[in-house]
């Protein structure tokens, strides 16, 4: 990396006086600048008494977002409870002989005619007769003729499949589906024909357990749907109970002024975080505007007196990453409040979107405090090690992520059908990254159907041959990686920058405060280049 521009800041380096006697007052206020420009909050507030608003801000920040993190996930947690309770009062209600889920998701099967019967008029009846049966605070929902909202209808082919008998290659296969109402031939179904039931209709419920936390009380809509899976034809009918609940608005209620009062604070504290969520998205949105402000005057500089272009890699050390974070952090925060406010009177029932974002943004405020222990030489350590072991670790798992790839689809195509681990692309690479980190493995072994030998010693060879190579091969070689970074950066005690933006300026070794004149400031980034720069 010879250049000029190189040769010139060696001389510079090794020049130990105060200020060069040729040194334009351009490049004085430039470097003096720069250096202001990389001082930490501390350090800028010993040089020029400004107070570090931003890190005040932050940290205020982090209590506040914090805190309505937690208010707003004990009402998210509340919702999500009272969804599963009902899903789970539903099939124990509707669904004859329930108990309890089997392993593949199916709530039971029935094997004969008689229990589709006997289930189907179950369900039916229980419907008809809710209010005597359940323990529950429902309602009908009706339709535009006030009548319950009931339909059982069944899909069935247009023609008869084939039975098996020796006229089979004879028979003409038609795979069209027809859509039939059920309601008053519940007794004609056809069992040759029919590939699913469906019963479904609505109920009207409300969480009363708000109440006990100050909150506004939902109002729900559940539709229920009862499906006979004959799909397969295997004789087994599978029957599954989906309830997909929708919360809506309670009309014409009457609030108490207790709870009004609650709802009014709860909006005050939401709109307060979004100021303070705002102040610093200004701030951290005019830091950055100064910095590409300042890298212009540092390039342009630079192609003036020494007709040399600034790289990419120096301009981008005038962008701080950080504050890209926090404007994005705030963004996300703003954008949940207004939700979650929306949220608190009801207008909205987006409970995932909001806790999506105000999760983010909270991970990214605290993600953010590292910034401010970097600083820190002792606590520094972690910061620079992950940054200078990124690219290599990003370029390693794009090579162990082929060989885990291979490794997937290997193991779905073959041992899919025999392993309930292995049934589809999602399940297969959470199971192998369970494997790598050593969790439930002999279960996985042991609950492989054994069809065949051949199978049998496939997947052994397939586990044992991936558990080998990803946990004393890749995961070590992982780990090296990581480890030699942080001894190289431990042993070494510093971290040398190699950009011309810390060369540049730190040819000035000192800063005279103008709110403080005559007092000299040493440069705080010089001990890190006492050892002479391998590119100069």
């Amino acid at each position: 990396r010879s250049s000029p521009v190189a040769a010139l800041l060696s001389v510079s380096l090794k020049d130990t006086t105060v200020s060069s006697p040729d040194m334009t007052s351009e490049e004085n206020n430039l470097k003096a600048d720069l250096r202001f420009f990389f001082m930490s909050p501390c350090e800028k507030y010993r040089a020029r008494c400004q107070l570090p608003w931003k890190l005040c801000l932050q940290l205020l920040k982090i209590v506040l977002v914090t805190t309505q993190l937690v208010l707003f996930g004990l009402s998210n947690h509340l919702v999500a409870s009272f969804k599963e309770e009902n899903s789970l009062a539903f099939k124990h209600l509707f669904l004859k002989g329930f108990q309890g889920a089997r392993e593949d998701g199916n709530s039971f099967a029935v094997y004969n005619r008689q229990d589709v019967y006997d289930s189907m008029f179950y369900a039916i009846n229980q419907y008809l007769q809710l209010h005597n049966v359940t323990v529950g605070n429902y309602g009908y929902v009706q339709d535009e003729n006030n009548l319950t909202a009931l339909t059982v209808c069944k899909q069935l082919y247009v023609k008869s499949p084939p039975v098996p008998s020796e006229n089979v290659n004879r028979s003409i296969i038609d795979s069209r589906i027809e859509t039939v109402s059920l309601v008053f031939l519940l007794y004609c179904i056809g069992f040759f024909r029919l590939v699913q039931i469906e019963i479904s209709f609505r109920l009207k419920g409300i969480d009363l357990q708000a109440f006990q936390y100050n909150e506004l009380p939902d109002c729900y809509e559940f539709l229920i749907t009862i499906t006979f899976d004959n799909t397969v034809h295997s004789g087994i009918i599978k029957i599954f109970l989906d309830s997909d609940a929708a919360i809506q608005e309670c009309n014409d209620w009457d609030i108490s002024d207790s709870l009004s009062k609650s709802s009014h604070y709860i909006l005050i504290f939401d709109v307060f975080i979004m100021l303070i969520c705002l102040m610093s998205l200004i701030l951290c949105t005019r830091s950055i505007i100064l910095a590409i402000s300042l890298q212009k005057r540092f390039a342009s500089f630079f192609l003036r007196k020494y007709n040399f272009n600034v790289c990419l890699s120096d301009r981008l050390e005038f962008l701080n990453g950080w504050y890209i974070m926090i404007i994005i952090s705030d963004t996300m925060t703003i954008t949940g409040s207004i939700m979650k406010m929306e949220i608190t009177v009801k207008n909205l029932t987006t409970y995932d979107i909001c806790s999506i974002l105000l999760g983010t943004s909270t991970l990214f405020v605290w993600v953010g405090v590292i910034r401010y222990l970097g600083y820190f030489q002792k606590y520094n350590v972690l910061i620079l090690t992950m940054g200078v072991a990124f690219p290599k670790v990003l370029r390693f798992c794009c090579c162990a992520g082929i060989i885990y790839l291979g490794y997937t689809f290997c193991g779905w195509i073959v041992l899919g059908p025999y392993h309930a681990k292995f049934e589809n692309l999602s399940t297969v690479a959470e199971c192998l990254f369970s494997l790598v980190n050593g969790d439930d493995m002999f279960a996985t072994f042991a609950e492989l159907q054994e069809k065949s030998n051949l199978l049998w010693l496939f997947s052994r060879l397939y586990l044992y041959s991936f558990i080998s190579l990803f946990i004393y091969m890749i995961l070590s070689l992982f780990i090296a990686l990581i480890q030699d970074t942080y001894e190289t950066i431990k042993v070494s005690n510093t971290f040398i920058q190699n950009q011309k933006v810390y060369l540049f300026y730190v040819t000035v070794t000192r800063f005279t405060s103008p709110t403080a004149p005559g007092v000299i400031f040493l440069h705080p980034f010089r001990p890190l280049f006492d050892i002479q720069h391998p590119s100069l």
